[in-house]
């Protein structure tokens, strides 16, 4: 990779960067030929699936579920890989494997852990996390409006989810919803058909076309209660699943301006004004300066966190805050690039565009900067800035 100026890759071992290897040539065949043409149609290319199948990466965060059991550094290089190539198709893959495997892994019990997960990390059945609705974003966590009713052996929902990746085709959705009777947040799997569940996609975006957005309504949805997570008893556990795939979205924001520098590079290189290649220039070599300072900066961020991770003292002020500085850097890099390549920047077959559009996206989910700063905030002062 050009943009991994320090050679953080090779923190991997062998084996690990053998199976980044094996990822990005698949995404160099199979992704990247086609990831305008679906971006520009905001469709999803579900032909991709039997390949990621085949690379055996959706379960490598969990225990027995891949022929490779991974460490979050090695996720976290696999998230930039893709992101790389398209943060559409990593947002797929993050939702599935991180949000939706994790909520399960963390909050289920085992007999559930073993009824899904297998599936899962097969990509035989794919997965979706229904948490932001309308109403709720930022302050979900107090504010949602979801509700979740037991009769017998099942709960009947009530309520809208939005903006939920994967939702329009995912097998399994884990829906997040408040228990009338002791209003504490619960999780519930509900899965494909079920009654009472609908999920429309979201048209018109600018960022992220190709994932496949929906707005859930959920309409006296009845789900059995051995499809409620049975460890999920309050949104603190709803939080240990963000904490963790939080990391991750920083990781795709460093794929994304590193993909961008690399591009703005290239055509640095290759375009003549004034019968020389505009990398001759200085405002131009300040320009890709600034990019890699950006791209390597983040990086070192993002090892630092899975690291954390990887020894178990990662704390929520700590993915906040990698969350928070990269994305903001991403931005910055991805306008840089935009500007290297003058007009042509904003062509979709120039690639710089795409990556200019899906950071706002990345900018936002997961976390907005201004949330991330008050955790970070809150751990260094000791006092809530919230409201």
């Amino acid at each position: 990779m050009t943009g991994d100026f320090f050679g953080f890759e090779n923190l991997l071992a062998e084996d690990e960067r053998d199976i980044v290897m094996r990822v990005r040539e698949f995404l160099r065949t199979e992704v990247e030929p086609i990831a305008n043409d679906h971006w520009s149609r905001a469709e999803f290319p579900f032909q991709i699936i039997d390949g990621l199948r085949a690379l055996d990466i959706a379960g490598l965060r969990y225990e027995g579920l891949a022929a490779h059991y991974g460490t979050r550094l090695l996720s976290g290089f696999l998230a930039l890989e893709i992101s790389r190539a398209d943060p559409s198709i990593n947002t797929f893959y993050g939702v599935h494997t991180g949000l939706a495997m994790g909520s399960i892994n963390r909050c289920g019990s085992d007999e559930q852990r073993e009824r899904w997960l297998p599936a899962m990390a097969r990509m035989e059945k794919i997965g979706a996390f229904a948490l932001t609705e309308p109403h709720g974003g930022s302050d979900v966590a107090g504010g949602l409006e979801t509700t979740a009713r037991r009769e017998g052996d099942e709960w009947v929902l009530n309520g809208e989810k939005r903006w939920i990746g994967n939702a329009t085709f995912a097998d399994l959705v884990v829906v997040w919803a408040r228990d009338e009777a002791d209003h504490h947040v619960k999780g519930f799997v509900v899965a494909k058909g079920t009654p009472g569940f609908s999920a429309t996609k979201i048209e018109d975006k600018v960022a992220l076309r190709t994932v496949q957005n929906a707005d859930i309504v959920l309409t006296d949805c009845r789900v059995a209660e051995r499809d409620r997570l049975q460890r999920a008893e309050s949104f603190r556990d709803t939080g240990d699943v963000l904490r963790l795939t939080r990391g991750g979205v920083a990781w795709g924001a460093v794929g994304c301006m590193m993909a961008a520098y690399e591009l703005a590079l290239a055509y640095a290189t290759e375009r003549v004004q004034f019968g020389r290649p505009i990398a001759k220039f200085q405002l131009i070599q300040d320009h890709l300066a600034t990019m890699v300072g950006n791209v390597t900066s983040s990086l070192a961020l993002v090892v630092s966190l899975a690291q954390l991770q990887d020894h178990g003292v990662n704390k929520d002020e700590h993915s906040a805050l990698v969350k928070s500085v990269v994305t903001t850097r991403m931005r910055e890099t991805v306008a840089l690039a935009r500007e290297v390549l003058g007009g042509n920047g904003i062509l979709l077959t120039n690639n710089v565009a795409r990556f200019f559009a899906d950071a706002e996206a990345l900018y936002s989910y997961e976390g907005t900067r201004e949330i991330n700063q008050l955790i970070v905030g809150r751990a260094i002062t000791g006092m809530g800035a919230f409201v």
